[in-house]
């Protein structure tokens, strides 16, 4: 008796773990885990795997959908959403299986990418101490994606995290001070996903097809390109999200030339994988290089300097890309310089400006044109705001060239609205740079509190034309 007991008992036990193992596996994508901020006001992708083939029913914001899965793949989709504050579940079933992903708001979601000093952390950057114990906020949510091909794992990847003293040190210092800033200014959820890896030039983020299609950059495919976009941006790319910041240019520097060519090429094909049209693009212009050597006493060429003209280009030629300058935040010792917060405050004052139509000008003073002025040329600016003025003693950073295309350091005076620059070497100028070097040392600002971006007057022949 006992063992015939026993033995309903274990086939008892053999028929429960069957039927357990029977039961549906669906699972959302990473992108839909507890805590997520969703995109507002476009229709909502909500996608995943499943070991079973019956439909697949997602509930969230009071919509239903379904939809048949297809080779262990279900995707849905939600009609736009409002914005909303108040946490809400969404639901996946399938089955008698159900699925929760709890306390998701629904907000704007921007995209942090870039090399290291997008990467570089709140607990390393100035200040990051007071940042970190402010941190507690619900209406902040982070995201940082797996970083390939690096052999340190990132902490808590591939799942939403509430901004607060635990979560935030590891997260992008760039990225956490903008996505700060701009959700106290809007008062609404802001989710920020991290992609990003040091040393990393910009073929490696864009796709191989684009790169093939151009005859400046195919040269690309031959090398380890389009890896990062496949392995770190495809994935995020049926996420809809309000906008990108960027920060990335110095691995660049060698060929800068081709990066007039490359960055609007990267743009476009992320601008073309969500379709979205020509969503946000907001880029740092990369900060000046503390090589540890002497500065120059005359001008001289700089790599760095054609990264950051080519990164003006890019913001003057594409639609709906915004450059922040950051020429005062330098350090002295490390190309990353530990002011991270002025470099995410900048960019979401952009962002307030371009991607929110608030009434700000984001941008220092920019070139617009020269007239030469016997001994003189007289430079007008872009973007003077309240006016120019010097942050400390004389104008600093111009030279000035004639016919020799020979650039000596000159005097440079403001003049109302406009830069007056010359120089006793120069009797007969024809061309005015300012910035123009690895580690330019400048000065000129507008009132408003913005310094101006470097430039030049000519167009000689750059250093990197030919190294592609």
């Amino acid at each position: 008796m006992r063992r015939r007991f026993a033995w309903a008992l274990l086939l008892g036990l053999v028929a429960c773990c069957a039927a357990s193992s029977a039961r549906a596996e669906v699972v959302p994508d990473n992108l839909f885990t507890d805590n997520a901020v969703v995109q507002r006001d476009v229709k909502l992708p909500v996608w995943g795997t499943t070991t079973e083939s019956e439909n697949v029913t997602v509930r969230f914001a009071g919509q239903e959908v379904s939809a048949q899965p297809a080779n262990g793949r279900w995707q849905v989709e939600l009609a736009p959403l409002a914005v909303n504050s108040q946490p809400a579940t969404l639901t996946v079933t399938q089955g008698d299986t159900k699925v929760e992903r709890k306390n998701i708001l629904v907000g704007d979601v921007w995209i942090c990418g870039g090399q290291s000093n997008m990467r570089w952390m709140v607990t390393q950057a100035a200040g990051g101490g007071a940042a970190i114990a402010t941190a507690r906020n619900d209406k902040l949510r982070l995201f940082t994606v797996d970083r390939f091909g690096v052999p340190m794992p990132t902490a808590d990847p591939d799942h939403w995290l509430v901004s607060d003293p635990e979560t935030v040190p590891s997260f992008s210092a760039v990225g956490y001070y903008f996505g700060r800033d701009l959700q106290q200014s809007l008062d609404i959820p802001i989710g920020l996903i991290s992609s990003n890896v040091g040393g990393t030039d910009a073929a490696r983020w864009t796709s191989k097809e684009v790169l093939a299609a151009n005859d400046e950059l195919k040269v690309w495919t031959t090398r380890q390109s389009s890896d990062l976009w496949k392995a770190m941006i495809v994935p995020l790319t049926k996420f809809p999200i309000r906008g990108v910041i960027w920060y990335q240019g110095e691995t660049n520097a060698p060929r800068a030339w081709q990066y007039r060519t490359l960055l609007p090429a990267m743009i476009r094909c992320w601008r073309d994988a969500w379709g979205q049209g020509d969503f946000p693009f907001l880029m740092v212009q990369i900060a000046p290089f503390p090589n540890n050597q002497p500065l120059p006493k005359e001008p001289a060429e700089s790599t760095w300097a054609e990264l950051r003209e080519a990164q003006l280009l890019t913001s003057q030629t594409v639609p709906n890309v915004g450059l922040v300058v950051i020429t005062d935040l330098a350090d002295d010792r490390d190309l990353h310089p530990r002011r991270k917060r002025e470099v995410g405050e900048r960019l979401a004052l952009a962002a307030k400006a371009m991607a929110y139509s608030q009434n700000v000008d984001y941008s220092g003073p920019m070139y617009e044109k020269q007239t030469v002025s016997g001994d003189k040329i007289i430079l007008n600016f872009k973007h003077v705001g309240s006016g120019l003025v010097a942050a400390d003693g004389d104008l600093r950073g111009f030279a000035i060239a004639g016919e020799d295309k020979k650039f000596y350091n000159a005097n440079a005076k403001i003049d109302g609205d406009t830069v007056v620059v010359s120089s006793d070497q120069v009797p007969h100028p024809i061309a005015v740079r300012y910035g123009w070097a690895d580690c330019p040392i400048v000065n000129l600002w507008n009132k408003d509190g913005r310094p101006a971006c470097p430039f030049r007057t000519d167009d000689f022949p750059a250093i990197t034309l030919d190294k592609k």
